[in-house]
């Protein structure tokens, strides 16, 4: 594989840059600077998400056939890579990375006509209805109930953990359509509008502190909630099938762009603080070791992803792989928060959970310290739960035991 760039990669990576530089403008920047995980809030997401789709960018790994932009892996490396060292949002909301990939592949006709120009332009927003109390890591013991009656199924229950549903329009959902003697048989996968009679969102505080309007998790309640068997995607009781499928693309995402970002982010904090020993916290022998360990892990996931996006790009499916670069990169992420925080130092100890409502003045609480330092205590926290979403760190231990060593 050959990485070297050639003259035209080298212009399309200026052609990035010089878009990131007029769209990614200065209000989304103070916005996401002071975001425990640089994310925006949902009127900015759509912005930027539009102007990524007016570009024709929003969507790189899509088909061309479904809106996609037919680019090389180096492209689509540069790409990812100029969007993280710029710390500008990312394009992997629920509808475009999870979603949008199992209706192209298991959706009806019907189906992917209503749905994926309205996910690539981002009129509608999802969220991912998969875990419930006493099924998360084991997510085959879901019993949210969907039982037929007529043209309808009838829901019964709840999701919980569900990222950002107070935002969404609709839902992609796991639910139990009958009784099995194997509990991964008898889960189909819906789509639902969320507008529909009976659906609660109840919001989860947690601890990393969200600002009002970007609560971040919720659980989800469903009071015989009636959602069409048309929006069934492929057959009653093969949704684990699919919700496989979808978890490689959740599972598998480029992990090293954004590490890349962090890294960046770790060593401008270390080379502006002072250490216990009164010179800088980047000359501290102890901090550049766990720093140059960080970074030789970065560079070595950042090769992987690589070779094994090359892979699929060739058609190769992820399987197990997916496994190792989740477990891997959400490994990292929690290393650099941590990174980060020793870094800081006492200024991570005032906890400031709405740092943006600061910048607007809409509270008079003093800041201690600079600006650049409310966000690390919960950006620590947040990234806590890197390790347990999308199937916690254990479960893909045992994948990657049972599938590639064969225990």
């Amino acid at each position: 594989m050959d990485l070297d760039f050639s003259p035209e990669d080298l212009a399309f990576r200026d052609e990035v840059r010089a878009f990131i530089a007029e769209a990614f403008d200065d209000d989304m920047r103070a916005h996401a600077a002071q975001s425990k995980n640089a994310h925006l809030d949902k009127a900015g997401q759509v912005r930027w998400l539009k102007r990524l789709n007016a570009k024709g960018w929003i969507a790189p790994d899509w088909p061309l056939e479904y809106g996609g932009t037919g680019w090389s892996l180096t492209r689509k490396y540069i790409f990812e890579m100029e969007m993280a060292l710029a710390g500008a949002p990312s394009t992997s909301n629920m509808g475009l990375r999870m979603c949008a990939p199992v209706i192209m592949a298991f959706g009806s006709d019907e189906q992917k006509h209503q749905h994926l120009p309205k996910i690539l332009n981002t009129d509608v927003w999802w969220c991912q209805g998969y875990s419930e109390p006493g099924a998360g890591s084991d997510l085959a013991s879901l019993a949210l109930k969907a039982e037929r009656d007529g043209d309808d199924y009838v829901l019964a229950g709840s999701k919980i953990w569900t990222t950002y549903a107070q935002w969404a329009d609709w839902m992609f959902c796991l639910v139990r359509t009958s009784q099995e003697d194997i509990k991964q048989k008898g889960i189909s996968f819906l789509l639902l509008d969320m507008t529909t009679p009976g659906i609660s969102i109840v919001p989860l505080p947690t601890l990393d502190g969200p600002r009002p309007g970007d609560q971040e998790i919720n659980q989800v309640f469903f009071d015989n909630v009636r959602v069409p068997v048309s929006n069934r995607i492929g057959k009653e009781g093969e949704g684990w099938t699919y919700a496989k499928y979808l978890l490689q693309f959740e599972r598998g995402s480029a992990y090293a762009p954004g590490l890349t970002h962090m890294l960046q982010r770790v060593k401008e904090i270390a080379a502006i603080e002072r250490s216990g020993r009164g010179g800088r916290v980047l000359d501290d022998p102890a901090f550049r070791r766990k720093l140059a360990e960080a970074e030789i892990k970065t560079e070595a996931l950042n090769a992987t992803e690589l070779r094994v996006f090359a892979g699929r790009a060739n058609g190769e499916a992820m399987g197990a792989v997916s496994s190792m670069l989740k477990l891997e990169g959400s490994q990292m992420q929690q290393t650099m928060t941590e990174l980060a925080l020793e870094a800081a130092g006492v200024y991570a100890q005032p906890f400031v959970q709405d740092t943006w409502a600061e910048i607007e003045g809409r509270t008079n609480a003093p800041r201690a310290g600079p600006e650049w330092a409310a966000p690390v205590a919960p950006m620590y926290f947040n990234y806590r739960k890197t390790s347990i979403y999308a199937g916690s760190n254990e479960i893909q231990h045992n994948i990657m035991a049972k599938m590639v060593l064969g225990l």
